[in-house]
């Protein structure tokens, strides 16, 4: 099953001075989606914001907020990141002893579910809880920062999580060193959502994003 080319966004890499006049414009040049890293200086070495700045966004824009929660404990958040108007809720399978329960939580709260795997993670397991997720996140790059390079290894993943998805109506996304020239071999790989920071972030061209979501588009196979 094709499933549609999605670009998203990642406002990791944009100008958090400016960052709902940022949110709006990168959906106006043509983003499908916002991703929004949360990160906890625990589960990965970094912060970055919470359901507050998220809450402020979703008044800039009603494009979907695709929130993915690099945070360890996930569970007693999922309710705050709901209320504050995230759409999709991606847990990392590494991040706690109950999976299935994080997932059911996030669909009990009216909003799409997904699964993260780090590089080091197979995909076997997410096996039992794939009829729970409506998106499976391959990190293709090790999660805490914007700007590294693409993993190769990382596109057997891929692959396998494209086999295990199988006809179900599940999103394929990944997220790491994703620029025109990786956007190829992910797709081919069977990868249909696409999250970029630098690539288009650091690609503005007088103050649009257009042409760097473009070039990604046009980088599909």
């Amino acid at each position: 099953m094709k499933r549609p080319l999605r670009i998203a966004p990642s406002i990791l890499s944009a100008d958090f001075s400016r960052l709902g006049e940022e949110v709006k414009a990168v959906v106006d040049d043509g983003a499908d989606w916002v991703h929004l890293d949360v990160m906890d200086g625990h589960f990965v070495p970094n912060i970055t914001f919470g359901p507050p700045i998220i809450s402020k966004l979703r008044r800039h824009t009603d494009a979907v907020f695709d929130c993915h929660l690099m945070i360890a404990p996930a569970d007693p958040f999922l309710e705050d990141f709901a209320k504050a108007g995230c759409d999709r809720i991606t847990v990392h399978e590494e991040a706690g002893p109950h999976l299935h329960r994080s997932l059911q939580t996030i669909r009990n709260l009216g909003k799409k579910s997904g699964v993260a795997l780090n590089p080091a993670t197979p995909v076997s397991m997410i096996e039992h809880v794939i009829d729970d997720v409506d998106l499976i996140l391959i990190m293709t790059v090790n999660p805490g920062f914007g700007g590294q390079a693409f993993i190769p290894a990382t596109l057997e993943k891929i692959r396998q999580a494209n086999a295990l998805i199988g006809d179900r109506p599940i999103e394929l996304q990944v997220d790491g060193g994703i620029a025109p020239d990786t956007v190829g071999a992910v797709t081919e790989a069977g990868a249909n959502v696409l999250v970029a920071g630098s690539a288009i972030f650091g690609k503005a061209e007088g103050g649009r994003y257009s042409a760097a979501i473009e070039a990604l588009r046009a980088a599909e196979k």
